[in-house]
């Protein structure tokens, strides 16, 4: 570490300008603001994080920071991957998309630390209008809806058919895939998977069931898809 910090002392004066270092970080930090500010826009409110957008303008200054220590002495490279090596990144698994705002961070910063600002600003700006873009537009989001239904009806009723109407003209598809007993066996739960297309009134959807199932319990739910 000694000999590390050193060496970037040493040297570092030798080839970088104070001008040129003050150029830099402030161009790196403007790219992360635009990035910061890009995901502040693309990001779905209950996914946002405050910490992940500040950290997102912090990451093209240090990049381009270490760039400017590193430079083009080999050895000094090496030291420095060396040295970042020991630190061990510990994180929930999240959005991800918050893995390539990450990689489009390091790549700004890059970009600011060889002193490439003209070609770092238009990659910065034509990707950052296409996520706004791409968000506005709601490009490649899904049309239909993977649901998951649960009818609870008497031990009595013969369920076999008795929704197959409604479901028919609510959802696109939709399958039984799990039948069980309640309430000390005198209930059944219906469980179906249905795919929903956006739109459709989920209150009369639920009020016709209920008119089917004697009253009783119904739930419909987003349909969460397990993770492998």
């Amino acid at each position: 570490m000694n000999e590390l910090f050193n060496e970037i002392l040493t040297n570092v004066s030798s080839e970088i300008t104070l001008p040129s270092a003050l150029i830099t970080i402030l161009v790196a930090v403007l790219m992360g603001l635009a990035i910061a500010f890009t995901y502040y826009m693309t990001q779905d409110e209950a996914m946002f994080q405050r910490s992940f957008a500040v950290t997102l303008m912090m990451l093209p200054v240090i990049m381009a920071v270490i760039i400017l220590f590193i430079g083009s002495n080999i050895a000094r490279a090496f030291s420095m991957a060396g040295t970042l090596s020991i630190i061990r990144f510990r994180s929930a698994p999240g959005d991800p998309k918050d893995i390539g705002f990450i990689f489009f961070d390091i790549a700004a910063g890059l970009s600011c630390g060889v002193g490439l600002y003209g070609y770092g600003a238009v990659f910065v700006i034509i990707l950052c209008v296409g996520l706004i873009v791409t968000e506005r537009l709601r490009l490649f989001e899904k049309k239909a809806v993977q649901k998951t239904l649960k009818i609870t009806v008497p031990e009595d009723l013969n369920y076999e058919g008795t929704f197959d109407e409604i479901l028919k003209r609510y959802s696109k598809s939709y399958s039984l895939y799990r039948i069980k007993t309640t309430d000390l066996g005198s209930l059944l739960e219906l469980c179906y998977h249905l795919t929903m297309e956006p739109g459709q009134n989920e209150r009369e959807f639920l009020n016709e069931l209920r008119v089917r199932n004697g009253n009783l319990n119904i739930s419909l739910s987003v349909r969460q898809i397990p993770k492998k």
